[in-house]
């Protein structure tokens, strides 16, 4: 992955110019509710071009869910609900959570073992 992700920012940049005064009426009155029918279009877009195998189309299908789900953030970022950094700690820390053989040393076996432990971490947290 690239180290500074410059396109990253470029995109934050323009999402928030999109969705700023001077931006796009379309992105401006975007809502959670309404963008739930781009997110399953992408995702499904996406899962047909991994059936495909087509790399070209992969990369294209992601950065269009990356820019729904990107979207997303900047909606509940003005609604002073989260930021992107807030989603981003939050599967950190899951991902982190989830794989105790992977930071915390824990010895695990096949990948049934792993599935099962998986799945029970998902089920305490869940509490």
């Amino acid at each position: 992955m690239e180290k500074d992700l410059p396109n990253f920012k470029e995109l934050l940049n323009i999402i928030n110019k999109l969705r700023g005064n001077e931006g796009c009426p379309w992105d401006q009155k975007q809502t959670n509710k309404s963008l739930s029918k781009y997110l399953r279009e992408e995702s499904q877009e996406l899962l047909e071009a991994i059936a495909k195998e087509d790399s070209l189309e992969i990369c294209e299908e992601l950065g269009d869910l990356l820019f729904v789900i990107m979207l997303l953030c900047k909606i509940n970022e003005e609604q002073k609900k989260f930021t992107l950094n807030d989603m981003l700690l939050t599967i950190k820390d899951k991902l982190i959570r989830r794989h105790p053989h992977v930071f915390a040393g824990k010895a695990v076996g096949d990948e049934e073992s792993l599935r099962k432990q998986w799945l029970e971490i998902k089920a305490k947290e869940k509490k």
